[in-house]
């Protein structure tokens, strides 16, 4: 693997992105940082799942505050709501392998969207279920809004 490829790789990202892909595109494979490359294409995997994540996290949050302050309901939330289904399913059609990672995922965004959601109602942490309380296919219907009443 020659040196340049390596250092520009370091010095500057986007030029060495684009000398990559001209390389691959001419066929070269034996002049393109290859090693790089399967690096930052498993970064980007991972990418995509973070991605799944982050949005499960903002629609659970506002989910657990539909759920736990009622009387500040709004719009805003609801749109946030409906905004954030759509781009999770956006988002497992353009990545659909995400799907078996579902439970792992839901899991995550549901522990920090208790720690937003305790930060932004005031509310303890501890008064949040431990687990999430609702399945992928329910916080994911359009018309699941969860009921229930102020603390």
């Amino acid at each position: 693997m020659p040196d340049f490829p390596s250092s520009l790789y370091e010095r500057d990202f986007y030029a060495w992105a684009n000398e990559q892909a001209a390389l691959l595109r001419a066929g070269k494979l034996a002049a393109a940082d290859v090693a790089h490359i399967a690096e930052e294409i498993e970064s980007m995997g991972k990418t995509e799942k973070r991605e799944l994540i982050s949005r499960l996290a903002v629609l659970l949050c506002h989910l657990l505050k539909w759920r736990y302050e009622p009387k500040r309901r709004s719009r805003s939330w609801e749109a946030t709501i409906r905004t954030q289904r759509l781009e999770v399913r956006d988002h497992l059609a353009d990545n659909p392998s995400l799907k078996a990672r579902l439970d792992e995922a839901l899991a995550a965004g549901y522990e920090r969207a208790v720690i937003a959601a305790a930060s932004e109602t005031n509310l303890q942490e501890s008064i949040f279920p431990d687990v999430c309380p609702w399945g992928f296919d329910q916080i994911m219907a359009d018309d699941f809004w969860p009921q229930g009443e102020a603390h």
